[in-house]
């Protein structure tokens, strides 16, 4: 996994936030899905992150998606 995003059942239920906070990859994604840009991101929501980390949230959520199993019912 990504050394920048962590996986703690005891942080947001165990969903996948940004390392050393309680941002999650699924807000960060939200926010990206609305439009915004990454400088956006940074500078209106998580003045904190670095845009490392949002491109830590979309290689996770590739990851994840490269790694599902589809199954199409004929």
């Amino acid at each position: 996994m990504n050394e920048r995003i962590s996986v703690n059942p005891n942080i947001h239920f165990g969903k996948p936030c940004v390392s050393g906070t309680r941002i999650t990859v699924q807000n960060v994604l939200e926010l990206i899905n609305e439009g915004l840009s990454f400088d956006e991101i940074k500078q209106d929501y998580y003045p904190d992150l670095k845009t490392e980390d949002i491109r830590a949230c979309v290689d996770y959520a590739i990851a994840l998606v490269s790694a599902e199993d589809i199954k199409i019912a004929v």
